[in-house]
């Protein structure tokens, strides 16, 4: 007899507390008439802060006042058009959706996982998806749904894997063996925020590889010992009505494979001959390749890449007869998201506006300067950086904005107490990562939920938000921990980059 899904203890309090919350639209439009109301009491006490940026004086923006009625009239539509995540999703759904509908992805899963044993498989998905910010936000579309489809293949429950891809893909977003744009956009600040002390400061994108190397290979470790002694027990054996193919591939999808494999290589070689030489196509202006059109296309990159190697499956094993199945595949694909273009009218309106009443800024500012009173120095202002961090994620989920309003605060408070500019990054990105996939207001929520309610019709916020949780925590501890080590040892953050100042 399977085990049983277990619903007790602390993860099943907060499952089910999370689980009581109204529909996620329902719950948005609530919390958006508290922002209302909140902003016009807020408005009216006068709060205030300064942007360390900018030395300009930001006050609350009252939503109910003429000018924030005149604004939600005129920008509704803005907003539910200009939300980013929105054209990001619904494109990579449909070239995801086709290679899916092709039977690319069936396929392939079914032939990677011959003979993988399971410690791998959990040790891949978190890998790939702690890696995954090479790609950019993809990544958090893309790894849950293929992890959650491999693990079913093997006998695991679907929604393990699907949790091991959103935790790793958000909590360990920060951590990469490569340096990705998210280090090109932040060494940036970091910089323009040390020359504050010292105007001799010149800084790169690897001020923090090293640790960031060590990090996404400590958090693959830690994630497999989450997913297999935490997540897996409790969910228990999966019961539902999706059900995996267990059979073995034919000879002709295997040539379809062999084919889509083919054009892969074809795919790979024609990218490096626009990215390898110092003049490539895919090269940014002074040949770099971390500011390129290289880094900035990746999405589209991808998206090209999934639509014509599902094309090249299909017509060659069948499932693609004309020219016509391809955007009814596309189009199919869309279907599973119409919940969630709904929710995204709601949650667009909700983050526009508090950015319009300036409360983001003001909270992180006034967060961060009582943070500095406070006079912590060494683990305790370590700890105190993260944890401020992940607590302002929960109203601000853009690190690069967040990182706009900390840095002129943190890295030279960091660098009169000795410590380095590249070192305040590091802590900052911690706290940036680990509240990621705890977040409610994240955007790409409502599509993990999406993906689970499709193995578990009951799926909810509180039961993600639980599952994902202990990876959290667990990465929180051993993130502490080797923050410690690299301060005992005063290791190399990255090339040229200490942990103290010289």
């Amino acid at each position: 007899m399977g085990k049983e899904r277990k619903s007790g203890g602390v993860l099943g309090a907060i499952e089910r507390a999370g689980n009581t919350l109204p529909h996620p639209f329902i719950l948005f439009l609530y919390i958006t008439a508290g922002l209302a109301v909140l902003s016009a009491v807020l408005s009216l006490m006068g709060v205030s802060a300064v942007n360390p940026t900018t030395g300009e004086t930001v006050t609350v923006q009252n939503i109910i006042s003429r000018d924030g009625l005149v604004w939600i009239v005129e920008n509704m539509l803005l907003n539910f058009s200009g939300f980013a995540p929105l054209g990001l999703v619904l494109a990579m759904q449909m070239a995801i959706g086709l290679a899916e509908g092709s039977g690319l992805l069936d396929t392939f899963m079914r032939r990677a996982i011959l003979g993988v044993p399971l410690w791998a498989l959990s040790a891949t998905v978190l890998f790939l998806g702690i890696n995954g910010s090479i790609a950019s936000e993809a990544s958090i579309i893309v790894i849950p749904a293929l992890a959650a489809t491999a693990f079913q293949a093997v006998g695991k429950h679907p929604i393990a894997g699907l949790i091991a891809g959103y935790a790793a893909t958000n909590a360990g977003f920060t951590a990469n063996i490569l340096i990705t744009g998210t280090d090109a956009l932040l060494y940036g600040v970091t910089e323009d925020a040390a020359q504050m002390i010292d105007p001799s400061v010149t800084l790169t994108p690897a001020i923090n590889w090293y640790f960031m190397i060590v990090s996404c290979l400590v958090l693959t470790v830690v994630g497999v010992f989450v997913n297999d002694r935490i997540i897996v027990p409790r969910l228990g054996e999966y019961k539902g009505s999706e059900k995996a193919d267990e059979r073995t591939a034919t000879d002709l999808e295997k040539k379809g494979l062999r084919n889509a494999g083919i054009f892969t290589l074809i795919y790979a070689i024609l990218l490096l001959i626009c990215l390898v030489p110092q003049n490539g196509l895919l090269r940014g202006e002074n040949g770099s390749i971390l500011e390129s059109p290289f880094i900035t296309g990746l999405v589209p990159i991808l998206i090209v890449y999934f639509v014509l190697a599902g094309v090249v499956y299909g017509k060659t094993v069948g499932t693609i007869k004309d020219s016509g199945d391809i955007p009814k595949m596309m189009a199919n694909s869309l279907q599973s998201l119409t919940g969630y273009i709904v929710l995204v009218f709601v949650i667009a309106q909700f983050i526009n506006m508090f950015s319009y009443t300036n409360l983001g800024t003001i909270i992180a500012v006034n967060a961060s300067d009582a943070l500095q009173k406070v006079g912590f120095t060494g683990i305790p202002l370590v700890i105190g950086v993260i944890l401020l961090t992940i607590l302002v994620n929960f109203f601000m989920t853009s690190g690069t904005a967040k990182w706009y309003i900390f840095a002129p605060i943190f890295v030279p408070m960091f660098m009169l107490l000795g410590y380095s500019p590249e070192f305040a990054q590091a802590i900052y990105r911690i706290g940036d990562s680990i509240a990621n996939p705890l977040t409610p207001i994240y955007p790409y929520l409502p599509i993990v939920i999406g993906m689970a309610q499709k193995y578990e019709k009951n799926t909810g916020i509180g039961t993600i938000i639980s599952m994902t949780l202990p990876y959290s925590i667990a990465f929180l501890i051993v993130w502490i921990v080797q923050v410690i080590v690299w301060m005992a040892f005063n290791l190399p953050l990255g090339p040229g980059a200490s942990v103290f100042l010289a």
